[in-house]
Formats: C-alpha cells, sequence, structure tokens
C-alpha cells in the first residue's frame, strides 16, 4: 500500500519532474525507475527521522535562526573515528556548536583520495573510520543534543577502485558508458580547446590515458578521480539512490562537492552550464519528497554572479545554503592591504541580495584560499591582478608589508604565477611567529587580530562556521612533510591533528587558547542569543571615512546593531555619525554614542542601539 504522504508530496512535483527528465533524457523507464527509488527510500527512512521532516516542513525557516553555529572537522584528527566524535559530544556543546560537517569518510584509497573526496563506495564508511551503524549512532547521539550533521555528496566523479569503475577498467560497455571513455585524443582535444585546467602544476589536462584498455577517461580534477556522465540517466538515478541511503543514515546537510561541474558539454567550458541548474533542481525536489528536514549545501567557488544562480528562484528553489568564498577571500585582502573598500564592496552585494538566501561563512576551511577578487574593481586603484595576488602571497608568507602571517604556498603556476595559500587562521594572524619568537606585543596583537575576524564573520549574515582547532588558535602542523602520501600536497599544513592537550589550555587563564576561546564564546553567546542576528535581518555597511575601518549594521524587528572592525596594526578613528543611540557596547554594557568612535589596533565595536 503506497504512503499518502508520499504520494502527496510526489503528486505536487510531478509534472515538474517528468519535463526536466523528458529535456534532459528523453527516457519515461529511466523517470520510472527515478521515482520507485524515491518510494524505497521513503519506506525505508526511519520513524524518528520522518516525524523530524515533519517538524521542519512546517517551519521552513528554522535554518534561517540565530543560534546556528557550525564546526568542520576530519573525523580522524578531531577524535580518532566515529565513536571518537561521539564522545566530544560535551566539548562540541561547550563550544555552542549545534552544526558539524564531517569532513569526507566514505571509502577511499589510500594515497589516491585527494581527501576523501574519491570514493570508492557510497554506502562504506573508511573502515578505519567506523562503520555506517557507528554513523547512524552519532548522528541519533547528535540530535539527541540539538546538533545537525554535515556531510560531502561527491557526484562529479568516483574513484577509479569504484565498482562501476572496475567494471569499466574490464571492458563492460554498460558501465563505460556511466563514464567518458574515448578511443582516440579527437574528441578530448576538442574539450581541452575549451575547458580549463583545474589543477594544471600537480594534475594538468583534462583526460588520463588507460594503457590496458587504450582508451582516454575524463578525468577533472585528478587521474584516479573519473568523471561521471550525467547524459546516462542511469548515473542520476542510481547516485540519487546513493544520495537517498546516506541521509536515511541521519544527514540533516548534504555538501554537493563541485557542483559547477557536473554536467560536460563539448564546446563549452564545462562549468555552471544550464543543465548543471537542472540537476541540483531535481536534487532539491528529492529532498522535498522523500526527506524535507534535510538542506542543500552547494560548493560554487565562484564570483557572486555565478554563485547566486544555485540558490534558484523562489518558484523553483535549488540549494538552501552556499558558501561565501568570495567574503572569505576578500577578507584575507583586506587584512593585507589594511583597506577596507573591496570588502566593503563585497559585502554591499551579498546585503542587497534577497534576505532569503543564505550563505555558510567562513575564516578557512580544509581547502586553500585563492584570491578570486574582483580585479575590474581593484584596478581602478592601480592594483593589477598578477601582482596583487604575487604580494597577497608573500604576505601571508610573512615576506613583505610587515607581516606576521605564516603559511604556504599550493599549486604554484609558474607561467600563470598564481598559486593559493595554506595556513591555520591563528598562523595567518601572527600567533605561530609570536610564540615561536617568545614576544608577548606581538602575541597580542596576533590574539586581537584573530578574534577582530571571527568578530567581522558572526555579524555578518548567514550561518558562522569556524574549522576545528581555530577555537583554540592552533597553527600550522608541518609534520604532514614526514608522510610521503600527504609530503606534496600543503593543505595538510591547515588539516593537522586536533592537539587536545593544549586544547586543556582554554580553562587556563591567560593562555592564548583561553583567551579566544573565551573571547569567541562570549560573541558566540550574543550571537546566540540576539534575535538581531537572525539571516534575515536587514543589514548594511556604515561608511566610515578611513579606509581600514569597516562598520556592519543588522536591524530586526525594532532592534538595531552596528559592529566596526579596525582592520589595521594602529588605533583609527570610525567617522560615523548614528544620530538615532544612545548605544551600548555589547561586550562591556558601556553606553555610549555612535558618533566618531576611536577603535584600537585590530579592535572592535558591537554596538546596540538603546
Amino acid at each position: 500500500m503506497s504512503d499518502k504522504v508520499f504520494d502527496r508530496r510526489f503528486a505536487r512535483h510531478r509534472e515538474e519532474l517528468q519535463a526536466i527528465f523528458r529535456e534532459l533524457w528523453k527516457d519515461d523507464a529511466a523517470f520510472d525507475y527515478f521515482k520507485k527509488v524515491l518510494q524505497l527510500a521513503y519506506k525505508e527512512r526511519d520513524p524518528e527521522l520522518k516525524a523530524r521532516d515533519a517538524l521542519r516542513e512546517a517551519d521552513p525557516n528554522w535554518y534561517r535562526q540565530n543560534d546556528n553555529m557550525g564546526m568542520m572537522f576530519y573525523i580522524d584528527n578531531f577524535a580518532g573515528n566515529l565513536q571518537g566524535v561521539r564522545q566530544r559530544i560535551p566539548y562540541l556543546k561547550e563550544c555552542q556548536v549545534n552544526y558539524i560537517h564531517l569532513m569526507p569518510f566514505l571509502k577511499s584509497p589510500e594515497g589516491r583520495s585527494d581527501g576523501g573526496y574519491a570514493v570508492a563506495d557510497f554506502r562504506q564508511v573508511e573502515p578505519r573510520l567506523g562503520t555506517m551503524e557507528d554513523l547512524s549512532e552519532l548522528t541519533r547521539a547528535c540530535h539527541a543534543e540539538g546538533i545537525n550533521i554535515c556531510m560531502d555528496f561527491v557526484m562529479n566523479h568516483t574513484s577509479e577502485d569504484h565498482p562501476w569503475a572496475k567494471k569499466a577498467r574490464e571492458g563492460d560497455a554498460e558501465y563505460q558508458a556511466r563514464y567518458f571513455f574515448y578511443d582516440d585524443f579527437g574528441i578530448p582535444s576538442i574539450f581541452e580547446a575549451t575547458v580549463p585546467q583545474v589543477f594544471p602544476t600537480t594534475a594538468p589536462g583534462n583526460f588520463t590515458w588507460l594503457p590496458e584498455l587504450q582508451k582516454y577517461v575524463m578525468t577533472s580534477f585528478y587521474p584516479y578521480q573519473w568523471d561521471l556522465n550525467y547524459h546516462n540517466p542511469v548515473v542520476f538515478n542510481d547516485m540519487m539512490a546513493d544520495f537517498l541511503y546516506l541521509v536515511n543514515r541521519g544527514i540533516d546537510i548534504m555538501r554537493i562537492d563541485a557542483v559547477p561541474y557536473i554536467w560536460k558539454e563539448l564546446h563549452t567550458d564545462c562549468r555552471n552550464l544550464p543543465q548543471v541548474h537542472q540537476l541540483v533542481r531535481l536534487m532539491r525536489i528529492t529532498t522535498e519528497i522523500v526527506c524535507p528536514g534535510v538542506l542543500l549545501l552547494g560548493e560554487v567557488v565562484m564570483a557572486p554572479e555565478k554563485v547566486v544562480p544555485y540558490f534558484g528562484t523562489v518558484q523553483k528553489p535549488e540549494c538552501h545554503m552556499l558558501y561565501n568564498v568570495t567574503t572569505m577571500a576578500t577578507t584575507w585582502h583586506t587584512i593585507a592591504t589594511r583597506n577596507v573598500k573591496l570588502l566593503k564592496r563585497q559585502l554591499d552585494i551579498v546585503n542587497a541580495l534577497p534576505r532569503e538566501y543564505v550563505f555558510q561563512n567562513y575564516l578557512r576551511c580544509h581547502d586553500d584560499i585563492g584570491w578570486g577578487l574582483d580585479y575590474p574593481f581593484l584596478q581602478q586603484d592601480g592594483l593589477q591582478e598578477v601582482p596583487h595576488k604575487n604580494y597577497l602571497n608573500a604576505y601571508f608568507l610573512g615576506l613583505e608589508g610587515y607581516s606576521p602571517s605564516r603559511g604556504e604556498l599550493y599549486n604554484y603556476d609558474p607561467i600563470t604565477q598564481d598559486a593559493r595559500f595554506c595556513g591555520t587562521t591563528a598562523s595567518m594572524c601572527g600567533v605561530e611567529k609570536a610564540g615561536f619568537e617568545n614576544n608577548p606585543a606581538d602575541m597580542d596583537r596576533a590574539i586581537k587580530q584573530d578574534i577582530m575576524l571571527h568578530a567581522c564573520l558572526f555579524m555578518q549574515s548567514g550561518i558562522p562556521v569556524i574549522y576545528s582547532g581555530d577555537e583554540t588558535g592552533q597553527v600550522n602542523d608541518y609534520s604532514y612533510k614526514d608522510d610521503p602520501k600527504k609530503a606534496d600536497d600543503s593543505r595538510y599544513i591547515h588539516r593537522g591533528k586536533m592537539d587536545w592537550t593544549r586544547a586543556e589550555k582554554r580553562h587556563q587563564e591567560g593562555t592564548v587558547e583561553y583567551r579566544i576561546f573565551t573571547a569567541l564564546g562570549q560573541l558566540e553567546e550574543l550571537r546566540r542569543t540576539e534575535k538581531v542576528f537572525v539571516s534575515n535581518a536587514d543589514t548594511w555597511t556604515i561608511p566610515t571615512w578611513d579606509e581600514s575601518v569597516l562598520c556592519l549594521a543588522r536591524e530586526y524587528e525594532g532592534e538595531k546593531v552596528i559592529g566596526i572592525f579596525n582592520y589595521s596594526e594602529h588605533d583609527r578613528m570610525a567617522w560615523i555619525n548614528e544620530e538615532d543611540g544612545p548605544y551600548r557596547d555589547m561586550l562591556t554594557g558601556e553606553v555610549r554614542e555612535a558618533k566618531g568612535v576611536m577603535i584600537p589596533a585590530y579592535g572592535f565595536y558591537y554596538l546596540k542601539r538603546m
């Protein structure tokens, strides 16, 4: 007997689903199979998860509230395995975290995993991390404590060790049709003429020659990651079956990895094609039918004009949330230049978007920092792209601009002189250098910069997410160089193991760990308890008439807060003149006017209108 809830939800979307299937694949049998995939997943969904879905379906704005705070980490680095993460739930609660992003944990071949992004089995946890039952137990335990779970769904490619790839390598034509195989370089050469390279130095080209098959296979990222062919509806249907299997383990947020790349078309750059949006729309509908409590987080590491379309429209929404990568990169540019002009412009663009759009904001993540800035805008002030990228990398290497930063470059291209940067937040702010040199004054300045950046992060519209270790000021880990499997990938410098011995110092007054952990805790508490920090509050920037000072304002239901942030190592004046005061300092309780405010070096204020 069919379920009335499923039937009702499916009927609401049937017409659009059929239209997309017919446009993409013209295959009614594939549509019928797709419906069966959804029906089976709904039937197998746990009653507790269905009840959770019903609550969230009745309150679709549940994730837009001001109490959402995220943390991301690699399971082994954070706690050894999934059971270890469950034992660390009290620590997560102490951090006021109610959303954890578990970095890739599905079965991947050792040494050919790209940090877990080359999945060999979507239904098996990497054995050293645990089992699917361990995952289900963790999600149940987290849900009981009000914590949501996010994981990555890598749908652009599989590992060459995936069962489909193994059958394709054996010569099975059905499985070769799930990838892009070619007998000669004719068609691949046409792709190469228009498709950019993702990793031009470490993995040049978009195809790999397989001598045992005498064929080329498309590999946009690394040779061991074979691109999936979504022109074949079987690929989409079977990947959705795996997607639903995973969300039925209790996953709340599914991060779609490399989403702009998933549809390939000759004579294009194979980025952000219209069919990509149709596939994401199908995924959104899939969740609304089977698991409406689950959110889609799109990883779109591109300029704002290319990111925003992945929200879809009011009538046809796509992703629930997107990464705010441009603001992240612009924030570090601002640290290096002491000039907030570009950051203000970037925030003005984000603030002008519909309030329904939810961004995930962060200072750093598991990946590198790419300098994808608004160079046409910077050129107005004489900053040219290549020289400026070189300056930014030199600054964060600690080589220019009186920089206290420490870190390493990733994927440097000697031809274009392009590179990305790697380092923990604390090391980029100077904690590592000051500690090594035992310089108290520099350490004080580094800690203030670190806290100011987090304060600015929490003031922005969206959901803040920090990387595990940042809450205690953990610095770069250079031990990756001793591991042959990691030594060539400098991103591991900021993926070090959680130092629990140093983390214990968060309770020891006067330590670096205590100062950062306590300050972030105060900010998180303010954000969680003050309604003005909801995602759909009105937000805007206020001119300060000082190139190093940024001022942000938020207003919701009559409450107004302004944040003032000094991106300079010198005291600066914010020449603001808000005449609707007086205001109260939310951290000290001091009553003051929001006029001509002097901001200490790397200092900030949260001022609330009384």
